[in-house]
């Protein structure tokens, strides 16, 4: 880089895109240690939110949901279904396709979860006024619906 270019850190949106990196790094941190006397993890509870949400969803969508692999699922749903948290039902349509469903463990702790979840998020934002968690809100989902394009069209 010559003198007269800017360095990265210099940039205002880079400097935003930072802070908003290590605010989430920090976030899923704090998370962790916030559900560690749950025995579970931020991955899992990913997971039980979106079975609470959207019961009998298959493997596959929940994957997508959560932007990872089915490698990655492939090693979180059988330690969940271990604990009694998650069952996996073959589909009565297509037998190929696993729909996922909480047990009624796993909804207990999923409910517990959340709560926790939703008091680390409301201290951490409290002093945020509501148009300006919007406004983050707003950027964030354009943000995710660019990158998510710049995917699309890589593939």
């Amino acid at each position: 880089m010559n003198k007269n270019q800017a360095l990265p850190w210099d940039h205002p949106r880079f400097r935003s895109w930072i802070a908003v990196a290590r605010a989430c790094q920090l976030m899923q941190q704090s998370l962790a240690r916030s559900l560690a006397d749950l025995d579970i993890k931020p991955p899992h509870l990913d997971i039980l939110v979106n079975l609470y949400r959207f019961e009998g969803i298959s493997q596959q969508e929940l994957a997508r949901k959560l932007l990872v692999g089915r490698s990655n699922m492939s090693m979180l749903l059988p330690q969940m279904e271990k604990r009694g948290l998650i069952e996996r039902r073959g589909d009565e349509r297509d037998k190929r396709v696993l729909r996922l469903y909480l047990t009624e463990d796993g909804r207990a702790l999923t409910e517990k979860a959340m709560v926790i979840q939703t008091d680390l998020i409301d201290r951490m934002l409290s002093d945020e006024p509501l148009e300006q968690c919007m406004a983050m809100a707003g950027s964030m989902e354009r943000i995710i619906a660019l990158l998510q394009q710049d995917l699309k069209d890589d593939d």
